[in-house]
C-alpha cells in the first residue's frame, strides 16, 4: 500500500512543535521546534503582578509556519515521503488559553491599537489573575447551578474560560468590549488553518468546551444567560457570540484553506482535526484506555483517564473535570493535574541557584546519591497552586526541615519527592472514587531523560511507571487524531494500536524505599491538609521532630 503522512501541530507553553508521521505505524519522518519570539520564552509577563502570564497571537502564526516548513523539509529527507501523500492534520494546545478576537476572527493584539495591551494578548493557562472571579463563580454556581461545579470537582479554577474573560471585564473593560468574541488557543488556530474568518462559525472542541467553559450538552451547552447574568450581564451578552455545540475528536475543525496551504507547502483541502488540549492529545498519543492513567509531565503535569460512556462515573471532589468525548469518543475524559512542576525544578536550579542545563545535571547526580528520608526534608508542591485536589491558586509552596547543612541538591530531591507526593495525592483521589487505574504511563521531557524523577515517582506511588513510545506524544496524538479524520481509520482505538507504542524502560517500585516514603507522604498529607484548609485544627507541633527521626534512621 502507498504511505500516507499526517501532521500533528502541538502549542506548548514556549514553542510549537511540527511532528510527521507514518499512519501505518506512527513512524516519525520529520519534526521541527520553534520558540515564540516575544516575551520571556514566549510568556508576556509583569513584574508588578505574578499571577499574570499572556502571550502574543502573532507569536502562534510565525510558530506555526516556521515548524511545518522546517519538519516538511526534514521529512523530504527520508525515503518514501511525498507532501502529496499527507492527507491530514491536528493540533492541540495548551488551555486554558482564551483569546479576544474582532468580528473577523483576528486577535484584538494583531492591531496596532492594542499591540501592547497585555490584556488584548492570549491568556495563557497559567494566568491566574482570575483568582477571586473565580472564587465568585464558585460560589454563586454552588447556590444557584450546582451541577455546573459537580463535574470540575466542585471548585471552578482561575485557569479557566469564564474566570479570565470576567477577569478583563473587571480590569480592563475597553479591552472587553472591542472584542467581538473570545476563542480557545485550540479552537482558533484550525480555524485560521481553515479559513474561517466568522467566529461564530468556529467548530469547537468539546474538550475545552467542558474542562474548561462549565459546557454539557445535559444543560444546554454553556451556562444558561440567567447565569452568567449573576456575574454580570456583559458576559451574559457574550454568551450569544460564542457557541451552542461543541464536537468530540469524530468531527471535522474544517480543511486547510488555499491560503494556508500556499503558506505551509501542504495540499489544500486537507482534513483538520478537532482542537484538543495538549495533554488530552497527549493522552491519546501515549496509548490512553479504560485502566490506563496518562500523565503527561511538562513545565506543569496533567493526568488524564477516561472511562467508558455507557457507565456512570461519580462526580470526584478536587479534579478538573468529568466530560463526555473530551480525550476520546465514546468516553468520558477525567483530568487533573499540578499547576508546577518542571517550573518548580527550573526556578530552583535556574533562578535561586543561578545554573542551567548542566547545573540540573549536576544536582540530578548528586541527588541521586542520596537515600529516601537522608535529607530530614519535605515540601510542598504548590509553588504555582495547586490544581487538584485542593483547587486553590492562592496557596504557595513549602520547605521544612532544613539545617544549616542543608545542600542544593538535598533541596532539588525534596522538590522532586513534593511533586511526586501531589501526584500520588490524585491517584488516590480517582481510586477513591471507583476510577480504574491499571497501569501509569508517562509522557513528556521529564518522563524520558530524568530516571531519578521516574524511580522516585514508581516508590512515592507504589504504581509501576511506563514511558509513552514517542517524545512528542502531544503532537503524535494530534496527528492520531488527524489519520482518524482522514479515513486511514475507522477509530480511535484502531489508529492507537498502530501509531502509538511504550518504550521497553519500566520504573517498578522499590519496596525498602516505599516504606521511608509512605511514612514521608504521612507528613506531606499532614502539611497539605492543614495549610490546604482540610483541616484547621490540625497539630504540626510534631513534624519537624519525625522529620529528624527519619532522617537518623536513614542515615543509621
Amino acid at each position: 500500500m502507498t504511505p500516507t503522512f499526517t501532521l500533528g501541530l502541538d502549542y506548548g507553553t514556549n514553542s510549537v512543535r511540527c511532528l510527521i508521521v507514518r499512519t501505518s505505524d506512527g513512524k516519525e519522518f520529520g519534526s521541527c521546534v520553534v520558540n515564540y519570539p516575544s516575551g520571556q520564552q514566549g510568556v508576556l509577563l509583569d513584574a508588578k503582578d505574578h499571577h499574570l502570564a499572556r502571550q502574543h497571537p502573532g507569536d502562534y502564526l510565525v510558530g506555526l509556519e516556521k515548524s511545518v516548513r522546517g519538519a516538511l523539509a526534514q521529512a523530504k529527507k527520508q525515503r518514501g515521503f511525498s507532501v502529496a501523500r499527507v492527507i491530514g492534520l491536528g493540533v492541540d494546545t495548551t488551555g486554558s488559553s482564551p483569546l479576544p478576537v474582532d468580528l473577523n476572527n483576528v486577535p484584538l493584539a494583531m492591531a496596532r491599537e492594542w499591540r501592547k495591551n497585555l490584556h488584548a494578548q492570549c491568556w495563557l493557562w497559567k494566568d491566574h489573575t482570575g483568582w477571586r472571579e473565580a472564587a465568585k463563580i464558585t460560589a454563586l454556581a454552588a447556590q444557584h447551578r450546582p451541577q455546573y461545579i459537580a463535574k470540575c470537582g466542585n471548585t471552578y479554577s482561575s485557569e479557566w474560560f469564564w474566570s479570565k474573560i470576567w477577569h478583563c471585564l473587571n480590569v480592563a473593560p475597553a479591552v472587553f468590549d472591542a472584542a467581538y468574541s473570545w476563542v480557545e488557543l485550540a479552537d482558533w488556530v484550525p480555524s485560521v488553518l481553515a479559513g474561517v474568518t466568522d467566529p461564530g462559525k468556529i467548530r469547537r472542541g468539546v474538550c475545552m468546551a467542558g474542562h474548561k467553559a462549565l459546557y454539557c450538552d445535559e444543560w444546554g451547552g454553556l451556562p444558561d444567560q440567567e447565569f452568567l447574568a449573576m456575574l454580570d450581564p456583559k458576559l451574559a451578552a457574550l454568551r450569544d457570540r460564542l457557541y451552542e455545540r461543541a464536537h468530540d475528536a469524530t468531527a471535522l475543525a474544517g480543511r486547510l484553506s488555499e491560503v494556508w496551504a500556499a503558506r505551509l507547502g501542504l495540499p489544500a483541502g486537507l482534513p483538520i482535526a478537532i482542537g484538543e488540549m495538549d495533554v488530552h492529545y497527549g493522552a491519546i498519543g501515549s496509548g490512553v484506555r479504560e485502566g490506563t492513567l496518562v500523565k503527561v509531565i511538562g513545565t506543569s503535569t496533567c493526568d488524564c483517564g477516561v472511562v467508558s460512556a455507557a457507565k456512570t462515573v461519580p462526580d470526584i471532589p478536587g479534579i478538573c473535570g468529568i466530560v463526555k468525548g473530551a480525550i476520546l469518543p465514546g468516553f468520558y475524559g477525567l483530568e487533573a493535574g499540578q499547576s508546577a512542576v518542571g517550573d518548580i525544578f527550573k526556578w530552583w536550579v535556574e533562578v535561586v541557584c543561578g545554573g542551567d542545563d548542566r547545573r540540573h545535571a549536576v544536582l540530578t547526580q548528586q541527588a541521586a546519591k542520596l537515600r529516601p528520608g537522608e535529607s530530614g526534608l519535605v515540601a510542598l508542591d504548590w509553588n504555582n497552586g495547586n490544581r487538584t485536589i485542593l483547587v486553590d491558586p492562592t496557596l504557595s509552596g513549602l520547605l521544612l526541615g532544613q539545617t544549616l547543612h542543608t545542600t542544593q541538591a538535598e533541596i532539588y530531591r525534596a522538590l522532586i519527592e513534593a511533586t511526586a507526593f501531589g501526584a500520588r495525592a490524585i491517584i488516590e483521589r480517582f481510586k477513591e472514587y471507583g476510577v480504574p487505574i491499571d497501569r501509569v504511563v508517562c509522557a513528556g521531557g521529564i518522563a524520558e531523560k530524568n530516571p531519578l524523577l521516574m524511580q522516585i515517582y514508581a516508590d512515592v506511588t507504589g504504581c509501576t511507571m511506563l514511558v509513552a513510545g514517542s517524545s512528542q506524544a502531544c503532537a503524535l496524538g494530534a496527528a492520531v487524531g488527524a489519520a482518524v479524520v482522514a479515513g486511514a481509520y475507522p477509530d480511535f482505538p484502531s489508529a492507537q494500536a498502530k501509531m502509538t507504542s511504550l518504550k521497553k524502560t519500566a520504573y517498578r517500585p522499590k519496596a525498602a524505599n516505599q516504606r521511608v516514603y509512605h511514612e514521608l507522604y504521612g507528613i506531606y498529607r499532614q502539611l497539605h491538609d492543614a495549610l490546604g484548609g482540610l483541616n484547621r485544627s490540625a497539630d504540626l507541633s510534631a513534624v519537624m521532630k519525625q522529620l529528624l527521626a527519619i532522617k537518623e534512621a536513614t542515615r543509621a
